[in-house]
């Protein structure tokens, strides 16, 4: 868990996109960069994230392995797994909701009530 000074910390890092009190998004160019230092230039996980700002007492000792392995992974399968952001997986709905989605939300709205007011006058004139 990360605190207020240590997301804004974080957040100040080029490495970085975005920044929550669980959770750090790495930029691709970080994680293409960091492949490419472990293959070519045999650096360690730890050395790549201590080179590129990170306090690893704060991120804790074993992530920049435990990043490594799984950008190796991605990588392996294809340069552009690596880089696609993939988090919620499958089947989760995304928090965010684009215009378009917001609009269609309104109509949907406008429209039933719309059917509500009607039903509701429709069923008015059957009591009398």
């Amino acid at each position: 868990m990360f605190n207020q000074k240590q997301i804004e910390e974080l957040l100040n890092n080029k490495n970085v996109v975005k920044c929550s009190s669980k959770s750090i998004t790495y930029n691709n160019k970080f994680k293409l960069e960091a492949i490419r230092k472990y293959y070519d230039k045999g650096y360690s996980p730890r050395m790549i994230f201590e080179e590129a700002g990170f306090n690893l007492s704060w991120i804790g000792k074993d992530k920049p392995r435990q990043c490594l392995r799984r950008w190796k992974d991605k990588y392996k399968q294809g340069k552009e797994t690596l880089i696609k952001e993939n988090r919620g997986g499958p089947g989760r709905r995304s928090k965010h909701i684009n215009k378009d989605g917001i609009e269609y939300l309104k109509t949907k709205i406008a429209y039933l009530e719309a059917e509500n007011d009607f039903l509701a006058k429709l069923q008015g004139l059957k009591r009398k």
